[in-house]
């Protein structure tokens, strides 16, 4: 199964999204499902209740930081990660996201940890 469909999948089991694509990685990252889900647990909901940066893609830049932070800044690479989210969603915050000042919704949650998850893979698997 490809990770961004795990992901959704993993979203389903009761995680919001930054724990799923956290979880989704896993493995391949040396943490348990129950560190994903701890790591995540405050990132849900767009960090403050939809005000702040989407989940997935707070779950996005948590996996680059495991996987390639070695003392050095990552910046360049999590802006590359930010960046292709932002053009890829429509947007970054959770309420613009989900539409729910215009009316419009974006990109659904399962979208939102989809992309997520789809662009972590190729950037650093």
């Amino acid at each position: 199964m490809e990770k961004k469909e795990k992901a959704v999948q993993i979203k389903h089991m009761g995680y919001n999204c930054c724990q799923a694509v956290l979880a989704a990685f896993a493995e391949e990252l040396g943490i348990t499902d129950e560190q994903a889900r701890r790591l995540g647990a405050a990132f849900g909901a767009g960090m403050g209740g939809m005000e702040g940066t989407c989940g997935a893609l707070c779950g996005a830049e948590l996996v680059l930081g495991i996987k390639e932070y070695s003392g050095k800044p990552i910046l360049a690479q999590a802006r590359s990660i930010h960046n292709a989210f932002q053009k890829k969603c429509g947007a970054t915050i959770c309420k613009d996201l989900k539409g729910v000042e215009t009316g419009t919704m974006l990109c659904s949650c399962d979208d939102c940890v989809r992309s997520a998850a789809e662009i972590v893979e190729q950037a650093l698997f």
